[in-house]
């Protein structure tokens, strides 16, 4: 699975009040959670994200509480993956189980600014910097896991394999 798009990046420690505001945690449609993300931290981003974009963040990424809204805010604005210097282990565990790619990569995220284009290999952990040509590698995901974030989710992935166990 390969991935291109732009960058979006914060520094460290976004907490999931910012990715997603704890006075929208009513709202259980992808759609609208979308339309809040990261609107306290960046005002802006609900308007500019685009389909197939990439958020880059510092350590710590996801940090706060283990709601699933955040991630799910995220996949649903356009963001394809998120590249970090780490994630906090609640977060990380959210974003496979529904289906959004992330890696954590610190030369990745020294290596890139905002508004520049990444390419990324899910498959091998490649990922490279368009605009300067510089590449950096990702621990790849194991094929399980890739399994999962091409089925969408654990829910979606979990649904597949029992309609075809029988």
């Amino acid at each position: 699975m390969s991935i291109r798009g732009q960058v979006w990046k914060y520094g460290d420690n976004i907490d999931t009040d910012a990715i997603i505001p704890a006075r929208h945690l009513n709202v259980w449609s992808d759609e609208e959670l979308a339309t809040h993300c990261m609107e306290d931290w960046d005002p802006t981003f609900v308007e500019k994200v685009k389909m197939g974009d990439i958020m880059v963040g510092g350590r710590n990424f996801g940090c706060g509480s283990s709601r699933e809204h955040a991630p799910v805010a995220i996949r649903a604005s356009g963001i394809a993956c998120v590249v970090a210097e780490t994630f906090a282990r609640i977060f990380y565990r959210n974003a496979i189980n529904i289906g959004l790619p992330i890696l954590e990569c610190p030369d990745a995220v020294a290596g890139t600014e905002a508004g520049q284009t990444l390419e990324i290999d899910l498959a091998s952990g490649l990922i490279r910097n368009v605009d300067t040509g510089a590449q950096f590698q990702a621990t790849p995901y194991p094929p399980f896991m890739l399994e999962i974030i091409d089925a969408g989710g654990l829910i979606e992935y979990t649904r597949h394999k029992l309609e075809t166990a029988g």
